[in-house]
């Protein structure tokens, strides 16, 4: 009995004197996860590819039509921005952005794998936060640089028609901002819906219909959908990358600048709260 024991108390005294995981280790171990797979840095270069190619061509169309448009739309050029930034390319960009965030949590499930990840690190919230840290890493860089690459290409285009803006202008750097923010911001999305949901065509369904298809179920017309429809971040960030905006009108209700931003930072914050209390209760 003796020699049978002791195995088992030796056991117990080295997991006892291992050092507990740092939160670094834990940044670490999901990095080399996300990067274990190799859609990772095809589905990034795809999803950059297409949005850039999405400004080149909406660009390329403005300086096709550029003579047939009149003196004024020829001056002020207020299409210039539109065309760095398609809403076709970003809308794209949102749900790959939010689709991998989800999938880097609902994979674990699926596979099992999330037993053993907290078997070997039982603080629950813990793994979740570095998640959350490897995520915002990897979308906020590819966010830059598609929104760099879309303005770049975009303006170097327009300006064989003198139609480019340039990066100095305010409202040019508010733009290229919210543009790399909204790919990190929608990956945070999909990463908490993932760990609320837990079920991968679930947490697919619900972050298409969050994004996407709500957004356009409110109308412009009555405030109080209008204003309901500023809290959607797809409309927030419309909202940071428009140069101009209409004249005042009885029937217009636009979200002010600041707004906008506190739209954007309060989506990923807000979840990860609800997020964060759920995985420390939920069995895996």
């Amino acid at each position: 009995m003796t020699m049978s024991l002791h195995p088992a108390r030796q056991a117990a005294r080295s997991r006892a004197a291992a050092p507990r995981a740092r939160f670094t280790d834990l940044v670490a171990a999901e990095w080399i996860k996300l990067w274990s797979l190799r859609s990772t840095p095809w589905t990034l270069g795809l999803a950059t590819l297409f949005v850039v190619g999405a400004a080149a061509l909406a660009a390329k169309a403005d300086y096709d039509n550029f003579p047939f448009y009149d003196p004024e739309a020829q001056r002020e050029h207020m299409f210039s921005l539109g065309d760095a930034f398609p809403q076709e390319g970003y809308l794209t960009l949102m749900l790959v952005a939010a689709s991998l965030g989800a999938l880097s949590v609902v994979s674990e499930y699926g596979s099992g794998l999330i037993r053993t990840t907290t078997a070997a690190v039982p603080a629950r919230g813990a793994v979740v936060l570095a998640k959350a840290v490897v995520t915002a890493a990897v979308w906020t860089v590819t966010g830059a640089l598609v929104a760099g690459g879309s303005f770049a290409v975009s303006q170097a285009i327009l300006a064989g028609r003198d139609a480019a803006v340039s990066v100095t202008d305010p409202v040019s750097l508010r733009a290229i901002a919210a543009s790399a923010l909204l790919a990190p911001v929608c990956a945070l999305i999909g990463l908490f819906l993932g760990v609320l949901i837990r079920h991968a065509a679930t947490t697919m369904v619900t972050v298409a219909f969050l994004l996407l298809m709500l957004p356009a179920m409110f109308s412009a017309d009555k405030r109080w959908s209008a204003e309901l429809s500023h809290l959607m971040p797809g409309i927030a960030w419309g909202r940071l990358v428009t140069g101009w905006m209409p004249p005042p009108r009885p029937d217009h209700f636009p979200a002010t600048v600041t707004e906008s931003w506190l739209v954007l930072a309060a989506w990923p914050v807000l979840l990860l709260i609800p997020a964060l209390l759920t995985v420390r209760r939920r069995d895996v």
